[in-house]
């Protein structure tokens, strides 16, 4: 839309320069052509700032999404790395353990073994006990001899 500015009357045509009443008619003619443009810039402005808004929105949402997306990848790498620290440690006390019951199972046969060959000799009263610990064998015999 293109507007134009009424300008002084010319001599051809218009209002004489003395006309009172031509001159408000042209003054609020002007006014309210002010007042349209006015009134255009700014819808035309708030149409522009809502437009801006909803990009900036719909950016932020989608920079929140991919923030969400990463938090929760690094969450599962994390999650998978401690269950494999888990397992191997399960595996390694479980080793140990089995280790510290074969040791203490080759001793209770080695004292067995000695007990049953020195009783057949002996013909006497061997009495014991053993108890195996964390790490080493407590052994607690009495021997009578009959």
């Amino acid at each position: 839309m293109d507007t134009q500015r009424v300008g002084p009357a010319s001599t051809g045509g218009g209002c004489p320069e003395h006309d009172q009443r031509c001159l408000k008619s042209e003054k609020a003619a002007v006014k309210i052509q002010a007042w349209w443009r006015g009134s255009a810039v700014r819808q035309t402005l708030l149409h522009e700032a809502l437009r801006a808004w909803a990009i900036q929105r719909w950016w932020r949402q989608t920079q929140a999404e991919m923030l969400e997306r990463r938090r929760r990848l690094a969450l599962r790498l994390y999650t998978c790395q401690e269950w494999a620290v888990v397992k191997v440690q399960a595996q390694v006390r479980m080793w140990q353990a089995r280790r510290r019951f074969l040791q203490a199972r080759r001793a209770a046969r080695v004292i067995q073994a000695h007990w049953r060959g020195h009783a057949s000799q002996t013909r006497g009263l061997i009495q014991g006990c053993y108890e195996v610990k964390a790490r080493r064998l407590e052994l607690d015999i009495e021997i009578l001899m009959a």
